[in-house]
């Protein structure tokens, strides 16, 4: 396991709701979503396929499995600033954890930051498709 990462999704979840904490309004924490996107790994383009692209997001949005049910890791990209900073919160709670814990984790967080209520439809539909997908990589892996 990456040293890291939180021990769980749900300390992972619980940290990103304690860091959004911090910030008094949506301008900087839409700074801070963009600052997490920039802070991405390099994306391999080789990933960059119809395969591993995820759909239902306005931007795009790709999102590659590896490991195997003891232990999965994802690497994503988006080529927007703000769906990269999604990418950032959704790998912190759900990547180099067990496919089991993955397929369980319920996106919490997303309701307790607020961000339910300050994406645009587009954005949450395709945050939701990114979800989508990243669970059923996992539930194939059990």
């Amino acid at each position: 396991m990456n040293t890291l990462a939180p021990a769980s999704a749900a300390q992972a979840q619980q940290d990103i709701a304690d860091e959004f904490a911090f910030f008094g309004d949506w301008t900087e924490r839409y700074q801070y979503l963009i600052d997490l996107g920039k802070q991405l790994p390099p994306f391999p383009e080789d990933g960059k396929t119809e395969e591993y692209r995820v759909h239902g997001c306005q931007s795009m949005v790709w999102l590659v499995p590896s490991g195997d049910a003891s232990n999965m890791h994802f690497d994503a990209t988006s080529d927007s600033a703000i769906v990269s900073g999604l990418i950032a919160l959704v790998l912190r709670v759900y990547s180099d954890r067990p496919a089991a814990e993955i397929v369980a984790t319920e996106p919490a967080f997303i309701q307790e930051i607020g961000l339910a209520k300050h994406l645009s439809p587009t954005r949450s539909n395709g945050l939701a498709a990114m979800l989508v997908k990243l669970k059923a990589y996992a539930a194939a892996k059990l």
